[in-house]
């Protein structure tokens, strides 16, 4: 398939290796709060939504939280990643081949601009060429599974939605990229990618294959 004119690159799990720790701390929070879940059910329950979906569909299973549970659990988990967050393995090497082919790219993510400050932040260089270009549901008011933040940052930089590839870990987003009408890549790091696959993304496994795919 011909190279895209734009990428649009999910921040967790994709561009930092930050939902290991999230999803810990998730796990032991929701113990706490009387409801016991497995690891698995946890990624496969929670990622890639908001902390308000998150709050909401673990009350729906039981979970006693108070109102004021996201505000508490964002500070918890902001002290968490500030902690250490690392970056996936081969990330910094895909941005070198979109600098050298430029191919400009931005990240769509349902996390906050102030977690994205955090975890990205820790990394100057790769901060540096990302901060410019940082779309939040938070701020955007459009949350994945909805199509509206990739539009936006397609509209942003002038280019048509189907040349643009999305790059992420969740089912969520792969569904917000097939709705934008963008090109799906699901990166199945810990999986075989099935559920991404059944949104219609294209699975890939190392972030060093992306490179390939994307005809660079």
């Amino acid at each position: 398939m011909t190279r895209p004119d734009m990428v649009i690159f999910d921040c967790d799990g994709v561009i930092v290796d930050s939902e290991t720790i999230t999803n810990l701390l998730l796990q032991e929070e929701l113990i706490c709060r009387g409801l016991d879940l497995p690891l698995a059910e946890i990624e496969r329950t929670f990622v890639g939504g908001t902390m308000q979906t998150v709050a909401e569909k673990a009350k729906a299973k039981g979970a006693d939280l108070p109102d004021n549970w996201v505000a508490y659990f964002y500070e918890r988990m902001y002290e968490a990643l500030a902690k250490g967050t690392p970056l996936i393995a081969g990330i910094e090497a895909v941005m070198d081949r979109l600098d050298a082919a430029g191919i400009p790219y931005a990240v769509g993510s349902n996390g906050s601009l102030e977690k994205m400050a955090i975890t990205l932040g820790q990394h100057k260089e790769l901060h540096a060429r990302l901060k410019d270009h940082l779309y939040s549901a938070h701020s955007v008011g459009i949350a994945k599974p909805e199509p509206g933040m990739f539009l936006l940052t397609a509209k942003d930089y002038g280019i048509a939605p189907e040349r643009c590839a999305v790059v992420d870990d969740s089912p969520m987003g792969c569904i917000a990229a097939r709705r934008a009408g963008m090109r799906g890549m699901g990166f199945a790091e810990h999986d075989d990618g099935t559920r991404l696959a059944a949104e219609g993304a294209e699975v890939f496994h190392r972030m060093a294959d992306l490179p390939g795919l994307l005809g660079l």
